[in-house]
């Protein structure tokens, strides 16, 4: 399966989201539609929204908007936390995707959304992001060449029971070098990510990083069939 607005929209994701997380692990539409409804009551400004963007939302949004910036958040990272068996691993070797967690900086990608299309851009954003609960939909305010806006963002929620807590690099680039699910290999998601920032002339110390570690890694299996990795 593709990640794109029609599966978004006709609920093809939504739905293998939902059997593979459990129906006790996954929300329901109306609790999706409460968490929703509660994070735009909170937003700081009328009119048009921005999304903050730092993982694969930079390269594959599928959200309609009228303007895209490169964005600076102050006081969150970005890094490999959340566990997933559905998407980028199964249940016997589960995959990793980003979160943002407490201290430092990110930068990514703002998208503004017209208000007209709040309600249809968020829909599709909490069928994408707040199936399982797993992030938390925060306004935080992020800085661009143009000034400051308030952007919604997704942190990770680490009291949910994916949250992967501290990992060594040589545990985040092992499971990345080997998970795959229903979405592609976990590390296609990684590469395109670490690409798109690069295209951008973005930094990300962590990610480049983890890269070399990766492809070493990657490459060792291709030639040897298996290599001793940590996870």
């Amino acid at each position: 399966m593709t990640l794109t607005r029609d599966s978004l929209r006709s609920g093809l994701l939504l739905e293998m989201i939902r059997n593979q997380a459990g129906p006790n692990r996954a929300l329901s539409d109306e609790e999706m539609l409460a968490s929703r409804q509660a994070a735009l009551r909170a937003r700081p400004d009328e009119g048009d929204i921005w999304v903050f963007g730092y993982g694969s939302l930079i390269w594959n949004p599928a959200l309609e908007y009228v303007e895209r910036r490169v964005g600076r958040l102050q006081g969150y990272h970005r890094t490999f936390c959340l566990w997933t068996h559905m998407g980028r691993g199964t249940r016997e070797r589960p995959g990793l995707v980003l979160g943002l967690e407490a201290g430092g900086e990110c930068q990514g990608v703002l998208f503004r959304i017209a208000e007209a299309a709040i309600d249809e851009e968020t829909h599709l954003l909490w069928r994408r992001e707040m199936v399982t609960n797993a992030y938390e939909p925060r306004w935080l305010e992020v800085s661009s060449a143009l000034g400051v806006v308030n952007a919604l963002s997704f942190v990770m929620n680490t009291r949910h029971e994916r949250y992967a807590g501290e990992l060594s690099d040589e545990q985040v680039a092992a499971v990345i070098a080997t998970a795959e699910g229903n979405l592609g290999r976990c590390a296609d998601y990684f590469y395109n990510t670490v690409a798109h920032l690069d295209e951008m002339g973005l930094e990300d110390a962590f990610l480049r990083r983890l890269r070399a570690q990766v492809a070493a890694l990657e490459t060792c299996i291709a030639q040897e069939g298996s290599c001793a990795v940590s996870s």
